[in-house]
């Protein structure tokens, strides 16, 4: 434990920081586990209607510092190709 105020400071924010984080993931990773429940039961007005919540959920939490800029679009990227693909309609 620390002993100078300056540091029992820090590590008292580093906590609160660290809930924060901790309850922004879980909310973002609550949401993209919808998403793809939506995908994988063929759902295609459900994944539609998921997309654009769970988008603004990513975005919120990279503004927040909680994902990294390139982790997000990556996850969006991933999840509207295969929302796209539901879409799709059959070849033959």
């Amino acid at each position: 434990m620390a002993i100078i105020k300056s540091a029992v400071k820090q590590w008292r924010q580093s906590l609160k920081k660290n809930a924060i984080n901790q309850s922004n993931k879980s909310i973002l990773r609550t949401q993209i586990k919808a998403l793809r429940k939506a995908i994988q039961n063929k759902n295609k007005e459900e994944a539609q209607k998921l997309l654009p919540k769970t988008f603004s959920t990513i975005d919120k939490s990279i503004k927040k510092g909680t994902i990294h800029e390139n982790q997000g679009n990556r996850h969006k990227s991933r999840l509207s190709r295969q929302v796209e693909l539901l879409n799709a309609s059959p070849s033959k």
